[in-house]
């Protein structure tokens, strides 16, 4: 069996400067309403629609700095498609804790991933409360806008404004402070509705036992299916892969000490600790409310945040992901834009195969280069696909920011690579398909871009069939967008 070996080979010549990258991690204290006219090319008069992205938008408060990126408060970014032009607007999810602490002029809240109060432990001890940042993702499902983080409940947003309107409780389904997770998986077609879309999502309630609960929700924004497992030990999950028939989660080899966050010494994400010599769980759950078998295979040990895709073939599940030799833990005291990329394992892209009947696991590296992100044709999510589009490094080994575009032929193994680099930096790839499309790469990929020479974002359009050609355009936003996290893009026109 092979070995889940990360390569972490440097790279002999960088591609970027950290000042360049650093600049990235800059609050955005405005909101933004404008059309775009400084345009390079030409936006594709067939592009009809409307981008959501989430990412932090502040990373500080009022000058005090948050201690990790993921703790900054959601701010969604709209850019907007119509007859060849594009309309951008931004604004901050007016969340509870955004409002007070923008009135109060500091840090209020504890963040998960490291940000504490000021005051030193005295000011943290036994302070569990955490604030819904609503940072991590954004969907249009259900004629409402959703902006997600996974430890809370959802906060719905006005698609024409941005407004936020208040929490999403899923005509009570949800209760007041239930997690509902920011990396829903949309199927094109399920089964079980007679071929309608649905919108596949999870919460994780961790403890000593974790209890994962998965919903189905109809084209309506309605909960039809929803069921709960209790899975022995902790479970820190960000995404996971769905099929026809089945749900896959990660069971990463972490541990979790409380003491320390108990008593205010540390923030809850400086507590988890990656277990090198635990193997990695797959946790196969059905999908059908008739079928309660749960199954559990182990792998080699490893780290997953996202998941690019799985399909059934035969009695195997096939599941494309990014992985990590180790988790990257958060140092107390460090600051996150200070980083040493040569010191951290990349992201690398594996497909694992797993058999449901003899329990066995078989992977194999489909790409070494650095790369994280991944984005397909959404009408293909949980089905056989061919092509892979990735957020990448510039350099083919080592670890280093995200500067590049990576599409990946998995039939083939052909390449096609567009690169930002030396001043630029990417985000997530996001998929359009042309409204007629014949082949599975009919279509767009779209990406923000950070341009430290001018300290400002891009939206790039790059034709998905075809990246050898080059931008087909880009778009020059009049400031910059803080690096962000994941986004989606709907086929309605809101601006």
């Amino acid at each position: 069996m092979q070995t889940l070996k990360i390569e972490d080979t440097p790279n002999p010549e960088e591609s970027y400067t950290l000042a360049d990258w650093q600049g990235g991690y800059k609050s955005l204290t405005q909101e933004f309403d404008y059309w775009i006219d400084d345009i390079e090319g030409q936006i594709p008069p067939e592009l009809q629609g409307t981008l959501f992205r989430n990412g932090p938008g502040l990373l500080d408060i009022n000058g005090q700095p948050i201690h990790h990126p993921f703790d900054g408060d959601g701010m969604i970014s709209r850019i907007s498609f119509v007859n060849g032009r594009a309309h951008f607007r931004n604004r901050f999810v007016r969340t509870e804790g955004y409002l007070a602490e923008q009135q109060a002029g500091k840090i209020l809240y504890r963040g998960v991933f490291g940000t504490q109060k000021p005051g030193g432990w005295l000011a943290n001890i036994f302070d569990f409360k955490m604030k819904n940042i609503a940072n991590t993702n954004v969907i249009y499902w259900g004629d409402k806008l959703l902006a997600l983080w996974e430890a809370a409940e959802p906060h719905c947003l006005d698609p024409y404004t941005l407004e936020t309107l208040g929490k999403e409780y899923f005509h009570g389904v949800l209760s007041s402070g239930e997690a509902f997770g920011a990396h829903p998986r949309f199927d094109p077609s399920c089964n079980q509705d007679g071929g309608a879309p649905c919108l596949v999502n999870f919460s994780i309630k961790p403890g000593l036992s974790t209890t994962i609960t998965i919903f189905e929700l109809n084209p309506d924004g309605e909960v039809v299916r929803k069921q709960t497992h209790s899975i022995p030990g902790f479970c820190f999950i960000h995404d996971f892969v769905i099929t026809p028939n089945y749900c896959i989660f990660w069971q990463n080899p972490v541990t979790f000490n409380p003491i320390p966050f108990a008593l205010g010494i540390r923030a809850a994400g400086e507590c988890i600790k990656f277990q090198q010599n635990q193997p990695t769980r797959i946790i196969v759950i059905p999908r059908h409310p008739g079928e309660t078998k749960v199954r559990t295979l182990e792998t080699q040990s490893g780290f997953v945040f996202h998941h690019a895709n799985a399909f059934e073939a035969g009695d195997e599940i096939v599941i494309d992901s990014i992985c990590y030799a180790s988790f990257p833990e958060v140092e107390p005291e460090s600051d996150f834009r200070e980083v040493n990329f040569a010191a951290i394992s990349p992201g690398q892209l594996w497909r694992f195969h797993l058999n449901l009947e003899t329990g066995k696991v078989r992977q194999q590296m489909m790409e070494s280069r650095c790369c994280e992100f991944p984005s397909i044709n959404p009408q293909l999510v949980g089905k056989k696909y061919q092509y892979l589009y990735l957020g990448a490094s510039h350099g083919e080994t080592g670890n280093a920011p995200l500067q590049a575009l990576l599409k990946i032929d998995l039939h083939s193994g052909d390449r096609q690579f567009w690169s930002a680099a030396p001043h630029g930096f990417t985000g997530e790839p996001i998929f359009v398909p042309r409204t007629d499309a014949k082949q599975e790469d009919d279509g767009w990929v779209l990406v923000l871009v950070y341009d430290a020479t001018h300290h400002r974002s891009d939206l790039v359009i790059l034709d998905a069939s075809d990246f050898n050609q080059g931008a087909i355009a880009r778009l020059h936003l009049k400031h910059h967008v803080p690096y962000g996290l994941h986004g989606n893009f709907t086929d309605e026109v809101f601006i």
